[in-house]
C-alpha cells in the first residue's frame, strides 16, 4: 500500500478511533505532508534512519522569519518536534497494522528549554477579577467569566462550550476536555454567585452560557418576552481573549494577560496553598503529570522556607 493511501487512512483513524479534533488532524496533515514532500518516497519501507536524519537537518535550517536586527531566525526546536511527533504517531499506526517501516522508537525528540510560565501577581489577579465593576449585563457576564476561569482552571475552548443549564445548587460540574475526556471542576462561592447574578439578567433563550451581547437592543424587552435569538450568539474564543485583555488593561496590568494565564494562576494558587501535584493534574485535565510539573518550580514553598532559615546564618 502506498504512503498517500496510508496517510489518508491514518487521518481517518485519528478522527474516528482516537477522537482527535479537526484542528489537530489538520496540523498532523501539514507536518506529514512536509516530510513526504521532502523525502520524495512512496513506500513505507523507504522511511529509514537516514531519511529522518536528513529531514531533521533540513528542518533545522529552515527560516521562521527575520528579527528586528535583520538576522534570520530558524525554526524553534519545539516547532521541529511537532513534525517528529506527527511522523512518530504515523509510524506507530503503521506498526499496529503490521506494515513494515521504521520503528517509531528510533525517533528521538530534540531537547527543548524548560517552558517559562507567564504569571501575574496576586494583587494583579485581584484587580483583574474586580475590573468588571458595572451592574449592566455585559459587566456581570464578564465578571462571571473571569471568576469561572480562576475557580475552575478551564481551558478557553472548554469555557466557550459551556451551556447555561449548569446546576448552581452544586459546587461542581463535568466538562469534556481534550481527547473527549471528561473531568470534574469545582465552583468557588464567588464564581457561583457571579454566574447566578449574570443569568438572572438574561432574557434570551440561547443555550450558551456566555453570549455575545453586542447587538442587544437598548430598550428593555417587554415583560415575559425574551430577546430574539438572532440578537444573541455564543462568544467565540477570540472574543473572550479580547475581553480578558480589555480588563487587564483596565486593571493597570502592564503584561499581556490571556485566558491561559488565568489557568496558570488557578494551578499555582492550589499548589502554593498545599494541594498535591496529582490532584492539580486531575483538575487541569493533564494526561501526563510531566505537564503539570512545570508549576512546581514556582510553587515550592518548602525550598523558600529552607533558604530563609539557613542562608547566611
Amino acid at each position: 500500500m502506498d504512503l498517500q493511501t496510508l496517510k489518508r487512512q491514518f487521518f481517518e483513524h485519528l478522527e474516528i478511533e482516537k477522537g482527535r479534533s479537526l484542528k489537530t488532524i489538520e496540523n498532523y496533515e501539514r507536518y506529514l505532508e512536509r516530510f513526504l514532500s521532502f523525502a520524495k518516497i512512496s513506500n513505507p519501507k523507504d522511511i529509514t534512519d537516514d531519511t529522518v536524519r536528513e529531514f531533521r537537518l533540513w528542518l533545522n535550517r529552515q527560516s521562521s522569519g527575520t528579527r528586528e536586527d535583520g538576522r534570520v531566525e530558524t525554526l524553534k526546536k519545539k516547532t521541529q518536534n511537532y513534525y517528529l511527533i506527527a511522523l512518530r504517531s504515523f509510524l506507530k499506526y503503521m506498526r499496529k497494522r503490521g506494515i513494515e517501516s521504521l520503528s517509531p522508537e528510533r525517533i528521538e525528540l530534540a531537547k527543548v528549554a524548560e517552558r517559562d510560565l507567564d504569571l501575574i501577581s496576586e494583587s494583579d489577579l485581584k484587580r483583574l477579577l474586580s475590573a468588571p465593576d458595572g451592574s449592566d449585563i455585559k459587566s456581570l457576564r464578564d465578571r462571571a467569566m473571569l471568576e469561572l476561569f480562576f475557580s475552575t482552571g478551564l481551558r478557553l475552548s472548554e469555557l466557550c462550550s459551556l451551556s447555561r443549564d449548569l446546576d448552581l445548587n452544586k459546587d461542581e460540574f463535568s466538562v469534556r476536555g481534550k481527547g473527549e475526556k471528561v473531568r470534574v471542576v469545582f465552583l468557588s462561592d464567588n464564581a457561583r454567585d457571579a454566574i447566578r447574578t449574570y443569568l438572572a439578567k438574561r432574557t434570551d433563550m440561547e443555550n450558551a452560557l456566555f453570549v455575545n451581547l453586542g447587538r442587544m437592543p437598548k430598550a428593555e424587552p417587554r415583560q415575559g418576552r425574551g430577546l430574539s435569538d438572532s440578537n444573541i450568539s455564543r462568544l467565540t474564543p477570540r472574543s473572550i481573549e479580547r475581553i480578558v485583555k480589555h480588563y487587564a488593561i483596565k486593571a493597570g496590568i502592564s503584561k499581556k494577560v490571556t485566558p491561559h494565564i488565568l489557568r496558570h494562576s488557578f494551578a499555582t494558587d492550589l499548589l502554593q496553598n498545599g494541594a498535591d501535584i496529582r490532584s492539580v493534574q486531575m483538575m487541569l485535565g493533564h494526561a501526563n503529570i510531566a505537564t503539570t510539573q512545570i508549576y512546581t518550580h514556582v510553587t515550592n514553598k518548602q525550598l523558600k522556607d529552607i533558604h530563609k532559615k539557613f542562608h547566611s546564618k
